[in-house]
């Protein structure tokens, strides 16, 4: 598919043009999804950092840790072949935002959802725009996502109360491609922000961050 084609030839530029170890470090950034509806989708400034370093360190990428902001309905969103979505509230997409958001999922991009705690109706709600005959299914704990450079054995690991309930990984398959992950009842993202922020245990913060990196293997591999 072109977009998938795309994203490679990024890739190749990417790893033929940036010296690994420089200060001028990434010319590839992950990207925070800016979306409708007045959900806080800018939540968690200091976590995209926190998760390009770490990657840079464990995985041997060469990530700006000044991660980039795209519009669901932007044509830029092909740019950034891994997008996280974050936020507490309500998501809304547009029709043609949905469609950009289903053309670049299929053409080989990855979105990653976090729920950041009361968001998970309206982002289903709004997946369901995007990919109205599929649904969110519950991985299975033996998924490749869970077992790329670090091994998850139980799947996603809980990193914030919240309800009190087991952390739960869900995903759409599109041809059978995990196209989306959406992290439920974890909070991924707090574990990868500072340490001062949400004072989580750095037993914890660990956890989040190789999670985090598995997803970020798996959307580059995949």
């Amino acid at each position: 598919m072109i977009y998938r084609l795309l994203f490679f030839v990024i890739l190749i530029i990417t790893s033929a043009f940036v010296a690994p170890n420089t200060e001028d470090r990434g010319a590839l950034k992950l990207a925070l999804l800016k979306y409708s509806g007045g959900g806080d989708w800018y939540a968690n400034p200091t976590a995209l950092p926190n998760l390009a370093n770490f990657c840079n360190e464990t995985l041997g990428t060469d990530f700006d840790t000044d991660y980039a902001t795209v519009e669901v309905g932007s044509a830029d969103l092909y740019n950034y072949p891994f997008v996280h979505m974050t936020g507490h509230g309500n998501v809304v997409f547009s029709a043609a935002e949905a469609e950009n958001m289903r053309n670049y999922l299929i053409g080989g991009g990855f979105l990653h959802i976090d729920d950041n705690y009361g968001m998970d109706k309206f982002a289903r709600v709004a997946m369901k725009q995007v990919f109205p005959e599929l649904d969110f299914v519950e991985l299975p704990f033996e998924h490749e996502v869970y077992h790329q450079k670090f091994q998850f054995k139980d799947g996603l690991p809980k990193i914030h109360k919240h309800d009190d309930k087991a952390a739960q990984g869900f995903g759409i398959l599109f041809e059978d491609r995990l196209v989306c992950f959406y992290s439920y009842e974890s909070d991924l993202g707090d574990g990868w922000e500072d340490q001062e922020v949400h004072k989580d245990p750095q037993e914890k913060r660990i956890e989040a961050l190789r999670m985090g990196a598995n997803l970020i293997q798996y959307a580059f591999e995949q």
